[in-house]
């Protein structure tokens, strides 16, 4: 199959795309800047902002993936908004589109970030392109926004005071199993159209996450929650401590006042493989970050 993936160089898409190619897919990876592009498949300029670039891009497309974000910008809702309203009528002749969202129970108060997001698979499916979503909660793996959040916090910090957000549950999954699940809906008929949970076989707590971190790294780590710490003071310590942007900081922070467990696990029995758990998932993030770091 004919396959765009928009978002071919970020942290999602840089592992979909040879993924794809592997599973025998001809891959168009869409990119604002072809000329630099190194990563699988054949580049294609698309811009999210440029709805003539899009229509160039998807010209003979049967499927495409949709990765796109703009959690780093303060207006990241008007902006992914119109970013999905666009793609959508340029891709209006699609098969399929595969979107990758955030868990996150629609019952719930859901912060800015995670209603974007539901926003967003709406405005792909406005003009009837059936739409394959998989929401997902915190990706574990190397290059990962909320892995780098987790794994920086434990690595600067021996001990550390932080919101009641740290005894939200979570159902965090490898970044791996992510991609599994991504390819392997495009073979599955009955899966467009759907939405669909995703997620590792564990549900913890943020404090459990930043604990079992600090275990594999044999490093020692204590918390303190305490109960009038914001979600601005939170971002700009976030900051201090790590290198993630206040911006994005916030974002997620809010984020993190929900719960983003998997409700549904339908997704088991149409892609079957058993996801693997926490701690290997850590390693596994951890090992690829070493081999980043060598000398070429």
């Amino acid at each position: 199959m004919r396959v765009l993936v928009a978002g071919a160089s970020g942290f999602v898409g840089s592992r979909l795309c040879p993924a794809l190619e592997a599973a025998g897919h001809e891959v168009l990876a869409m990119t604002r800047h072809p000329a630099k592009y190194r990563g699988a498949g054949k580049a294609v300029r698309g811009d999210v902002a440029d709805v003539g670039s899009l229509r160039d891009a998807l010209k003979g497309v049967e499927a495409a993936y949709y990765l796109v974000h703009s959690l780093d910008s303060a207006d990241f809702k008007r902006r992914d908004a119109d970013a999905a309203r666009a793609f959508a009528r340029a891709g209006a002749g699609l098969r399929r589109i595969v979107y990758l969202g955030g868990l996150g129970d629609d019952d719930d108060a859901l912060s800015e970030h995670l209603a974007s997001r539901r926003e967003v698979e709406r405005l792909l499916g406005e003009t009837g392109v059936p739409v394959t979503v998989l929401r997902a909660g915190i990706v574990i793996g190397h290059g990962g926004t909320s892995w780098e959040l987790t794994r920086q916090l434990v690595e600067h910090l021996p001990a550390m005071v932080t919101p009641r957000w740290v005894d939200t549950r979570t159902q965090p999954i490898a970044v791996a199993d992510v991609v599994r699940y991504l390819v392997g809906v495009l073979d599955h008929p009955e899966a467009a159209g759907r939405t669909f949970d995703i997620g590792g076989p564990e549900v913890l707590a943020y404090r459990d996450m930043l604990q079992r971190v600090a275990a594999i790294e044999g490093r020692p780590l204590l918390i303190l929650p305490v109960p009038l710490l914001s979600p601005r003071l939170s971002s700009y310590w976030l900051s201090l401590v790590t290198d993630i942007d206040v911006t994005t900081g916030r974002a997620l922070i809010d984020s993190m006042t929900n719960e983003v467990v998997v409700r549904d696990d339908a997704i088991r029995r149409i892609v079957e493989f058993e996801p693997m758990g926490y701690d290997e998932a850590v390693l596994q993030a951890l090992g690829e970050r070493a081999k980043s770091r060598r000398p070429a």
